[in-house]
């Protein structure tokens, strides 16, 4: 058994600094629960001010991995930190960073797929690279909001072994029950828990819909937040993903040699 936080808040737009106290201070807040594993939302640091990225972005992510580090080291707990905007070689990620309880960073993964919807394809480079990670001996896998769109892209990582899908994400209001559905057909499908922390309040062009989930592998939601700021607490027991696995073995019986 597992026990997660996961840190809904309304993020200051462009401004890392409020961001980074604001984080600050809801770990500190949410360690009070004693979490095995801390969630933080997509571009929690920045929000999407992309078009200032180049004077706010995080060169090379070091201020983000320091913060973070020291954090999960200080409380000896794994963080999920959510994305943050890294600049390399004259270019922006969307980037998860994932820490252990020792504050080491043990994963990377930048968003595979851009959404238009918000302008990321003209600010943002699209990453290339899966996003097989542990933590706390559990094979978890790390997606970005419109990531949940492309089932195949989950499906891979969960063929591969993930047993716990990390879903950091801004996801607009007007659309959360898209949300709400995706993920408990990605959880369904994959027969694994999903871990999903939206963001909550508004930037100038968008309003963003909370709801952040935890979601078992039979699709039934553990823990969810409303449109409020929040730390959601909610557990995971890793016993369930074998059992739910073996009752319909959905992975025995695919048929990949008919698949286009």
């Amino acid at each position: 058994m597992k026990k997660l936080a996961l840190l809904q808040f309304d993020i200051a737009f462009g401004s890392p600094e409020k961001n980074f106290e604001k984080v600050k201070q809801l770990v500190s807040e949410a360690v009070a629960s004693k979490p095995d594993i801390i969630v933080l939302p997509e571009l929690w640091s920045t929000g999407y001010d992309l078009s200032r990225l180049d004077e706010i972005g995080d060169k090379d992510a070091k201020k983000s991995i320091a913060f973070l580090s020291n954090l999960a080291k200080e409380y000896e707990v794994n963080i999920v930190g959510g994305s943050i905007p890294k600049q390399q070689n004259n270019e922006v990620t969307n980037t998860m960073l994932v820490f252990n309880r020792d504050g080491e960073l043990v994963h990377e993964y930048s968003k595979a797929h851009l959404f238009r919807l918000m302008n990321e394809e003209k600010y943002l480079v699209s990453g290339n690279s899966k996003s097989h990670f542990t933590l706390e001996n559990l094979p978890c896998a790390g997606f970005i909001c419109y990531d949940i769109r492309f089932p195949e892209w989950l499906r891979l990582h969960a063929i591969e072994g993930a047993q716990v899908l990390f879903v950091p994400a801004e996801w607009p209001e007007q659309r959360t029950d898209h949300w709400r559905a995706l993920l408990i057909s990605r959880a369904i499908e994959n027969q694994c828990y999903v871990i999903a922390c939206n963001r909550v309040g508004s930037d100038p062009d968008n309003a963003f819909g909370g709801h952040s989930l935890i979601i078992d592998p039979w699709g039934k939601i553990v823990s969810e937040a409303g449109t409020d700021e929040t730390i959601l607490i909610g557990s995971i027991n890793e016993d369930e993903i074998s059992s739910i696995r073996t009752r319909i073995p959905i992975f025995e019986d695919r048929r990949p040699d008919i698949y286009i």
